[in-house]
């Protein structure tokens, strides 16, 4: 069965903090690809699913909307404090949700909020 979901977009108001903070929380590579747009894709492989930060002063980051779960691979409490360190905000604090694991609710440095999940 193929992926429902195959990209997405974060809006950034500041794409080198953005990359910086993600970076820092996933322990991820994100890079700017692209010469001459504001985009830090997440590193990938073909065929899975990832997405980018985009910087756009269209579009506005936001702490309502849909709510997309990061893995953090078992480190759940140390992405909370980085998170913290790197200019998010904690919204809720690590919980458990039934047998599906960890997950921390957090406003990323540009205010989408976002979850950060663990088994």
């Amino acid at each position: 069965m193929s992926n429902q979901i195959v990209w997405f977009d974060i809006p950034v108001k500041d794409l080198d903090r953005a990359i910086q903070f993600y970076s820092k929380v996933l322990g991820a590579d994100i890079k700017k690809e692209f010469p001459n747009m504001p985009v830090g894709v997440f590193a990938h492989k073909e065929g899975k699913v990832s997405g980018c930060l985009f910087e756009d002063k269209a579009e506005k980051p936001s702490d309502h909307g849909p709510l997309l779960y990061f893995n953090v691979n078992g480190r759940l409490d140390d992405a909370v404090k980085l998170s913290e360190k790197h200019g998010g905000e904690v919204i809720k604090p690590k919980h458990q949700i039934g047998p599906y694991g960890f997950r921390a609710i957090v406003l990323d440095s540009e205010g989408n909020r976002i979850a950060l999940h663990s088994t």
